[in-house]
């Protein structure tokens, strides 16, 4: 009988994932073992803890590009570099998770601390409540940081899998609109589910094509083939359905809207925030490290989606009325504009890629925090005629969130501005000029909302009834600190994210 042999693993280089799963793993054992009114207490130290080392395992690993556990991972530059900024936004969006306790049902409840309201909010809040959420968060992040590193097809379904399950669940937990959250739910699980059979019927094409599942694999086979492989071309469409749905590409973004407006705040702001990060991670590593030689063949197609989504998601954001809804096309227009530094199809553009996707996150983060503390007897006041007036009310709110729209909209010395320097400069540098002209008129457009909501909440009356903000926890107050400095820091001094960002542009194999 012939002796099975285990591929070698660089335990060190996947640390961080290791630590993040390992964190979701104790957090279901404290879910089935520890008493119910105890949980919070050890659920939220967990996670962070768990976040924070793996973040110091990855400094730790910084200078490490290896390809690890039989080839199927590929801890390079980017890898690292993107699993760095998923922690670090995790960690962001946890603090927002943390700042809104889980009622007994299964839905978020804001903290006594967070709600200047009823006494019915204090008591749900001091209820013990259900906290899956937290292992399901890490679960969530630790599948994004894996699609991120992975090197082969499988790899890359499995962990796409991974993180998509969790984030059906936490769609559903929004407490004041239960009907709107589950519903939002389901429509995200049934369209994430079409998009993953795409993706995996892209993967048999591609597997019955190449005979392999690496990305080197396949760059190999696809230089012999040209362009005359009906398997190839086929595979690559299918696969890349699934990568686009997640990245909320048009025409694959109808879920956004409607699931961004549905799901509980924080929980929007991670996906925003996260699960872009982690889908164009995936992207750049397909099309940069699997396809870039017959990039003449699909490139043309790329382009137009990325033109559609550039204007669809700013057209569409001029219309609305719901603010959640305005920053899911918001985020809409923004994939298009990250997606111009994918198709240069450099390391300028890597790099360029990588740095607005992390500033972007930050900047949405923040936004979806002071969206969280605008409340009325019902809950959360997302339309914006109630945040008419806002600035006289609460004026340090809505100077924060003036700084964040103005960053959204591209304004000099915010970190919006900066990151769209930076992919505009690589798509010019790699001659994709088209795209970046239909950038810069889309981001005039999508000036016109952001502003719309700076104009309303100063020069508007306000109303008897306007929402007023709550005072924020320490968790909010500590997550507005990080994405204010963020946006404000990568505005005035991005040199050395920039740099960081341009010493991590280069993928192996």
């Amino acid at each position: 009988m012939e002796e099975l042999h285990l591929p070698p693993i660089d335990y060190a280089a996947i640390a961080p994932l290791l630590l993040v799963f390992g964190a979701g793993c104790v957090g279901v054992l404290v879910e089935a073992f520890v008493p119910r009114a105890w949980r919070y207490r050890v659920q939220v130290p967990l996670l962070l803890a768990g976040l924070v080392a793996a973040l110091i395992a990855l400094i730790s690993v910084a200078d490490k590009r290896v390809s690890t556990a039989g080839g199927a991972l590929a801890i390079d530059g980017p890898a690292l570099f993107l699993q760095g900024g998923l922690v670090a936004l995790g960690i962001v969006s946890v603090l927002l998770i943390a700042e809104r306790r889980v009622e007994r049902g299964g839905a978020f409840v804001a903290q006594a601390s967070v709600v200047a309201g009823t006494d019915s909010d204090r008591r749900q809040s001091s209820q013990p409540g259900a906290t899956e959420v937290y292992p399901l968060t890490a679960f969530a992040l630790g599948g994004m940081m894996l699609f991120c590193a992975a090197n082969d097809l499988v790899t890359m379904f499995v962990a796409l899998e991974v993180f998509s399950l969790p984030l059906y669940l936490l769609c559903a937990l929004a407490r004041r609109r239960r009907l709107l959250s589950q519903e939002a739910s389901v429509k995200y699980f049934l369209l994430g589910a079409f998009s993953s059979a795409f993706f995996l019927y892209g993967v048999a094409l591609l597997y019955g094509f190449a005979g392999t599942m690496s990305f080197t694999g396949l760059r190999e086979a696809a230089a012999e083939a040209g362009s005359e492989d009906t398997l190839l071309f086929l595979g690559i469409a299918m696969l890349s359905v699934g990568l686009l749905f997640k990245a909320a590409m048009v025409p694959f973004h109808v879920w956004t809207p409607d699931v961004y407006q549905g799901a509980p705040t924080p929980v929007t702001g991670m996906m925003a925030a996260c699960t872009k990060l982690a889908a164009f991670g995936g992207i750049l590593r397909v099309f940069t490290v699997g396809f870039a030689d017959i990039n003449l063949d699909w490139e043309p197609i790329l382009i137009a989606v990325a033109i559609a989504t550039m204007l669809v998601g700013a057209v569409m954001a001029v219309t609305q009325t719901d603010i959640k809804r305005l920053l899911a096309y918001s985020s809409i227009a923004n994939a298009g504009y990250v997606f111009t530094g994918v198709l240069a199809l450099s390391e300028e553009g890597v790099a360029g890629t990588m740095f607005y996707l992390v500033a972007y996150g930050f900047t949405v983060l923040a936004a979806f925090a002071v969206v969280t503390l605008v409340r009325d007897a019902d809950g959360e006041a997302t339309h914006l005629s109630r945040w008419a007036g806002l600035g006289r009310r609460s004026p340090l709110f809505a100077g924060l969130f003036t700084v964040l729209m103005l960053a959204f909209a591209g304004i000099p010395l915010t970190s919006g501005f900066t990151s769209k320097f930076a992919v505009f400069s690589a798509a010019l540098g790699a001659d994709q000029v088209t795209l970046v002209i239909v950038g810069l008129i889309s981001s005039a457009v999508l000036a016109f909302p952001y502003l719309r909501v700076v104009v309303l909440m100063y020069l508007s009356e306000p109303a008897e009834d306007t929402p007023t903000v709550s005072l924020p926890g320490v968790f909010t107050s500590l997550a507005l600190v990080i994405g204010l400095v963020a946006t404000i820091g990568l505005g005035v001094v991005p040199g050395p994210v920039l740099e960081l960002a341009e010493q991590a542009s280069s993928f192996i194999g």
